[in-house]
């Protein structure tokens, strides 16, 4: 008989497997899941060189997947100064004023559109401050940035531009740019004149962030965009990814079929830990920067249009792909975005059901919710991003909206009561990777969500496991643990189903598993 290179022991297993719910003991070989039982179910598998771990009562799940990540792209997003505890305008200027200079820039990421307390972003605001530097100012939403004369200058933009998607260079009424750019078009313009980080310093921090996010429990991600497929690849065959990467190549307006036939082909590249699945499409933007597509204008006059100019052509696009057997995914935070998705699948017939998924689904009306079941389109849910909103709706997304719209918020649990299937994660860099905070916020959603009731344990734990799977269309082999299915394991010192929401935030992870690798071993009995 084989033996297993791992064997997990003496642990309270929740298997999210039907036909065998709960087991003590797990053994593992080449990567899968080999026996699930107890000990003597594991006894055989035990060879000269097989690793055995007692996990002495913790409690062991499936491995926790975020199911909307930016690992990749986001080690550029996340560069600079931190300035996500910057609370108001006074703060921002004293944290610009002492931070340090990157090639003689100031760059920082994380910037709360309430520090501006209802004003429009202005370079003016702190121009004062920088001493002529160049600055790129990532909002935290990661569609908008706020950036200086000196950076306006490098880049060459000096007036109003025009984009095949919806993209804008805020001016003034003399046409001179403010400094805030919205969507990724505009903010790219000054990015490409950016310092950027050595192939050394971002293979250095791609790993030791992927060893971060193992450490709170994470063995894998859904990468919404196609990140660096050369970095992860040579870092794949260095070492051993600790957490496994699907990524989602972006489809922009202006695509041609030239360019889709592109995409399809790039499905399936893999490596070890990190493969191509999927195609990412934004049909909107933003709340806070105006950029939503909502079926009634928002409370400045703005948000009625798509960020595909001719939605129509969008649709035309995921046709395609679905044709070709690519799953889709779409960033659709507005209602009327999200309503675009939902006709655009329901004209593929039944073959769209579980295919594509809808990403953010921030403000829903009561009768979108139904649709997602109907016709089995994925909601992918980001909980942590409640907490750049406000229970009195005083931040800037509640007041965009308006009371009826705000009340809406994040309805996580009245889609599971609906029927669908909800996917979690934490859109990092946007929240923090923390898997822990991602099942909190999903059971005690916070600011403008905290009105409504948030998901139970289970289905929390759900949100990080079989219904990620689903959302990739991997739930014949990730997201439970049962013989064949992939070795990803996540052993919290608690049971994350059970204990408070706020104590699973802090929960102690004992030990992480990927693929049978062991990515990380918690400091107590592992």
């Amino acid at each position: 008989m084989p033996t297993a290179e791992l064997i997990l022991t003496g642990a309270k297993v929740r298997t999210l497997d039907p036909d065998r719910p709960h087991a003590t003991a797990v053994a593992v070989r080449d990567g899968v899941i080999a026996a699930v039982g107890d000990e003597t179910d594991v006894r055989d598998w035990r060879g000269p060189g097989t690793e055995v771990v007692s996990l002495a009562g913790a409690h062991l799940v499936p491995g926790l997947v975020d199911a909307h990540s930016h690992p990749v792209w986001g080690l550029d997003m996340a560069t600079g100064a931190d300035l996500s505890g910057v609370r108001d305008l006074d703060g921002l200027r004293g944290a610009l004023r002492d931070a340090s200079r990157i090639d003689g820039w100031v760059i920082g990421f994380g910037l709360d559109h309430n520090v501006f307390g209802g004003r429009p972003v202005h370079r003016a605001l702190v121009e004062d401050v920088l001493g002529g530097a160049p600055a790129f100012l990532r909002l935290y939403d990661g569609h908008s940035a706020l950036v200086s004369e000196a950076a306006l200058a490098l880049a060459g933009v000096t007036g109003p531009r025009s984009f095949v998607q919806r993209s804008e260079v805020v001016c003034d009424g003399d046409g001179r740019p403010t400094g805030h750019l919205v969507e990724h078009a505009a903010m790219e313009l000054v990015a490409e004149v950016m310092p950027r980080p050595s192939y050394a310093e971002r293979r250095t921090r791609l790993v030791e962030l992927l060893s971060a996010m193992a450490a709170t429990g994470l063995t894998g991600a859904h990468v919404m965009d196609l990140g660096d497929p050369e970095l992860v690849g040579a870092v794949a065959e260095e070492t051993v990814l600790p957490v496994r990467l699907r990524f989602a190549p972006w489809c922009m307006p202006g695509a041609d079929r030239e360019d889709l036939d592109e995409l399809v082909a790039l499905q399936g590249r893999r490596g070890r830990h990190w493969r191509v699945g999927g195609v990412k499409f934004f049909m909107d933007g933003t709340v806070e920067g105006g950029t939503a597509w909502l079926e009634h204008a928002d409370c400045h006059g703005q948000g009625t249009e798509a960020f595909w100019p001719d939605p129509a052509a969008y649709t035309a696009a995921v046709r395609q792909l679905h044709a070709a057997g690519v799953r889709t995914a779409t960033h659709a935070i507005g209602d009327a975005a999200v309503r675009h998705v939902l006709d655009t699948v329901q004209g593929l017939g039944a073959g769209g059901r579980f295919a594509h998924r809808i990403e953010h689904v921030e403000t829903a009306p009561d009768g979108t919710l139904s649709r997602f079941a109907e016709l089995g389109v994925i909601a992918s849910m980001q909980p942590p991003h409640t907490a750049y909103t406000r229970g009195d709706h005083g931040d800037e997304w509640s007041r965009r909206l308006g009371p009826e719209r705000a009340a809406r918020a994040w309805r996580t649990r009245d889609l599971r009561d609906a029927g669908a299937v909800v996917a979690l994660g934490s859109d990092w860099p946007i929240a923090h990777y923390d898997v822990r905070g991602v099942l909190a916020t999903a059971r005690a959603p916070l600011g403008a969500a905290s009105a409504r009731g948030g998901l139970t344990g289970l289905q929390a734990l759900e949100g990080c496991t079989t219904h990620s799977a689903l959302a990739a269309g991997e739930a014949g082999v990730a997201g439970r643990i049962a013989p064949g299915f992939r070795a990803d394991l996540t052993a919290f010192g608690l049971d994350p189903v059970a204990a408070p929401a706020d104590e699973v935030a802090e929960a102690p992870v004992r030990l992480t598993v990927t693929g049978g690798y062991v990515a990380y071993r918690g400091t107590v009995d592992c």
